[in-house]
């Protein structure tokens, strides 16, 4: 099949995120198929963006051909941000034609965050005689006026809510990384049969492979942690609002264990925040560390005990579920979890690969904590390999790539 992949935000493990296009169009064109992705010359999301001079420039990446379009820099999510997905998505609606008898498409995905993207796919679709995915990375518009605190009546959020109604309606099919959003789609004018789950996944290979060292610093801690008996609870991820990061340090105040710590290694908006609450706090049980390359992220992880994880409380997460990838990593490293939050898929449950608790509960969070810290090391490395286990059979991304295969083939009889 021709597939023709389109994502904004695509990216490469040389350039950084998106990952998810490249991993399962690396999987699609090793099945023999011809994959190119259409994407924008910038993202905030990368670490390197490419070199672009002109419309439409391509670039083979691994048997991958990506397609560039030149949107334009920009910072934060603003009015900046927004003009560079209008110019994205016009871009690709005049140029259809041209898209068509260039890559002769079998298949057109939708696979931007937002959900405008459909409009240009469905013409290029509908031009090519395609079938049309739609999908879904994000709750689009829910998680602006959710978690962005935007009204329902804004234009840009109506013009999302519009976008989603049109794919809902005009696509063969709605691929989401959520499980529980089919009556969100069916009440939007979805068919039932139309929905279909494929979470986020992993590359086994990258996992294994020769990491990178950890700087130096990071190792003389973590090795002088371990060499006292320290339990060391870890976070490797994002420093958001949305992490809920500050209920893990209110969580430490209910702690006695001296013997307990925890190492917070990562960035975001909100770290000076919780450097200053743990501060004010007089936390001395706690670590923060800078980011690490995404390749040291499995060396990191081996110096832990236990990892925790962490997500707001809002109906979004209850209604739809979550899909992150912190998650698996945790599970492939093999490492008990802790993790608070009330969503609609707990995977930590599910699998039983640690211990769940209420969202934004300090008491529980640290209840948990406790728990962990009394389990023997034979009781811990059991739950890791029941996580290791569940992640491997469930979210390898050679099994999301055919499952994906299939749902094209489905809609194509």
């Amino acid at each position: 099949m021709n597939i023709l992949l389109v994502n904004h935000y695509a990216g490469s493990v040389d350039m950084g995120m998106e990952f998810r296009p490249y991993y399962l169009a690396r999987e699609w064109v090793k099945m023999g198929h011809n994959v190119t992705i259409v994407a924008g010359d910038f993202s905030h999301l990368r670490k390197n963006n490419p070199e672009v001079t002109r419309d439409f420039q391509e670039q083979n990446i691994e048997g991958i051909e990506y397609c560039w379009v030149k949107t334009g820099a920009y910072h934060g999510n603003g009015a900046a941000r927004a003009l560079t997905m209008f110019r994205f998505v016009g871009k690709l609606w005049f140029n259809a034609q041209y898209l068509v008898d260039r890559y002769k498409p079998d298949i057109v995905i939708a696979s931007s965050t937002y959900p405008i993207d459909t409009f240009a796919c469905q013409r290029i679709a509908r031009l090519a005689h395609a079938k049309l995915i739609h999908e879904v990375h994000d709750m689009w518009p829910v998680t602006l006026i959710e978690v962005g605190g935007m009204s329902r009546k804004h234009p840009f959020v109506q013009l999302m809510q519009w976008g989603g109604n049109s794919f809902c309606r005009n696509s063969d099919a709605v691929v989401s990384l959520l499980p529980n959003a089919k009556k969100y789609f069916m009440a939007h004018g979805m068919k039932k049969k139309n929905f279909f789950c494929v979470p986020n996944g992993f590359d086994i290979k990258e996992w294994e492979q020769d990491q990178a060292k950890l700087p130096q610093n990071y190792v003389d801690l973590l090795t002088d942690l371990k060499n006292q008996g320290k339990f060391i609870l870890g976070y490797a991820g994002g420093h958001a609002i949305s992490n809920a990061l500050i209920y893990l340090l209110k969580a430490l105040e209910h702690i006695n264990n001296e013997n307990i710590v925890v190492v917070l290694v990562g960035k975001g908006v909100e770290k000076e925040n919780l450097q200053r609450y743990a501060n004010e706090h007089s936390l001395k049980n706690v670590y923060f560390l800078p980011a690490v390359d995404k390749v040291c992220i499995p060396i990191l992880l081996s110096y832990m005990d236990a990892l925790y994880i962490g997500w707001s409380k809002r109906d979004l997460y209850m209604n739809f579920g979550i899909s992150p990838n912190k998650l698996i990593e945790y599970m492939l490293s093999e490492k008990p979890i802790l993790f608070s939050g009330n969503v609609a898929n707990d995977i930590v449950r599910e699998s039983g690969c640690g211990l769940s608790v209420e969202a934004e509960n300090a008491y529980e969070i640290s209840k948990g904590i406790d728990y962990l810290a009394a389990q023997s090391i034979g009781e811990l490395k059991d739950m890791g390999r029941v996580g290791r286990e569940f992640a491997i059979n469930t979210y390898d991304y050679r099994i999301l790539a055919n499952r994906f295969i299939e749902i094209m083939e489905l809609i194509s009889k």
